[in-house]
């Protein structure tokens, strides 16, 4: 899998949706981590917490952020 952001990005839902899951059992998220999330994707766990934590599924449904305005005190060539 090549570098992309997006992909980065369906990488956290998937593991969102795993935790998610295996948190409606009762089970911990470190054992989720431990038993299917690192065997899987060789994350460290203080990623594992990011990824969590990041709203991932938000960020895909927006698309794009809009770019920037320019700052009318920047030169530009054009």
């Amino acid at each position: 899998m090549a570098f992309n952001n997006r992909n980065i990005l369906l990488k956290m839902v998937e593991i969102q949706d795993i935790v998610l899951e295996r948190k409606k059992h009762g089970v911990s998220q470190k054992f989720v981590y431990e038993n299917e999330i690192f065997p899987r994707f060789r994350i460290s766990y203080s990623t594992f917490n990011r990824y969590l934590g990041y709203p991932a599924k938000r960020e895909l449904k927006e698309g794009r952020r809009a770019p920037r305005m320019e700052d009318k005190r920047q030169l530009s060539l054009f």
